[in-house]
């Protein structure tokens, strides 16, 4: 009996090439050593780093999370240690680990503060892309780069202008039109969009009438926000012309099949590492036992493949 061809799990975004479109979200694995001991990191399509600013960051108050009801909030405030202590710190560990590192990167002030990282980071080959978060929602400003198209337009074609590294735009869904947004990151020279990051949310314990979360307010994720999340991957999917990361409530193979069949081209699983670490690579598994017993041999043939409804 002759074995099946094994599916080809590969993806390519902007220059960067992934074995598998399996990730894992900035802000849910740390810098991935902490992780060391639970998965085989190699297998990994990619890893995205927490969020690095300029400076070292404490973070928001405490609590920074809450569980609530198919999800959970956070807000972390985007707690780092700085470029410089990434650098000499972190970096090093991930570098030996052979897969693409993708750094997640954001502002606590002014915009320059993007370029100053991006040109930090062009300059090391380890580094295979750069994620500009312009889209957390839990530094206290009135409002997000990502919630204004002009805005975002400048910010990435600022950033364009520094680096040949496969560029990613990290987007809100706290929007009126995501995909208004997303046209403006693809004229910016976006190479790909991460779609999407938290719903802003807040959770109060009502017997003692106060906020959940010391900063009151902060990012939901988790299954609550998949459907959410799904929506906009395929109204940008039908919108722009270049790779969409879906995440936002992934928890097994058939959620992160929703968001490939929407239009999603790699995935990024965030929540669920905080319950099972093992997720991504089940997701990996399963969706190579799903091409095959669906005779695709290459993502293409997922990618996009949402059929209307039978009569």
């Amino acid at each position: 009996m002759v074995k099946p061809k094994q599916p080809n799990l590969s993806v390519k975004i902007g220059n960067l090439d992934l074995k598998n479109p399996v990730m894992v979200a900035s802000g849910t694995f740390g810098y991935a050593q902490e992780f060391e001991d639970f998965i085989d990191l190699r297998k990994l399509g990619a890893i995205v780093t927490k969020t690095i600013t300029v400076k070292a960051r404490q973070g928001n108050l405490p609590p920074r999370t809450c569980e609530t009801p198919a999800g959970m909030l956070n807000s972390i405030g985007l707690e780092n240690p700085g470029i410089d202590r990434f650098i000499r710190e972190k970096l090093p560990f991930l570098k030996k680990l052979g897969i693409p590192v993708i750094v997640s990167i954001a502002a606590e002030e002014t915009p320059d503060e993007f370029a100053i990282l991006v040109k930090r980071l062009d300059r090391i080959p380890e580094v295979s892309a750069i994620e500009l978060n312009i889209s957390c929602p839990n530094l206290q400003k009135n409002k997000l780069i990502s919630q204004d198209a002009a805005d975002t337009l400048e910010l990435v074609s600022a950033a364009r202008k520094l680096t040949e590294k496969c560029l990613i735009t990290k987007l809100s869904p706290n929007v009126a039109s995501i995909t208004e947004i997303a046209l403006a990151a693809q004229s910016a020279g976006a190479d790909a969009l991460a779609l999407v990051n938290t719903l802003g949310g807040m959770s109060i314990d009502v017997h003692k009438r106060i906020p959940k979360l010391g900063n009151w307010v902060g990012g939901l994720s988790g299954p609550a926000i998949r459907p959410v999340a799904v929506k906009m991957v395929w109204e940008a999917y039908n919108k722009i012309q270049i790779p969409i990361i879906g995440m936002g409530g992934i928890m097994d193979t058939e959620s992160a099949l929703e968001f490939f069949i929407a239009g999603a081209a790699a995935v990024s699983v965030g929540t669920a590492n905080f319950i099972n670490p093992q997720t991504s690579l089940e997701i990996i598994a399963g969706l190579q036992q799903y091409m095959l017993e669906h005779n695709m041999q290459n993502l293409s043939q997922l990618t996009g493949r949402l059929k209307a409804c039978q009569d």
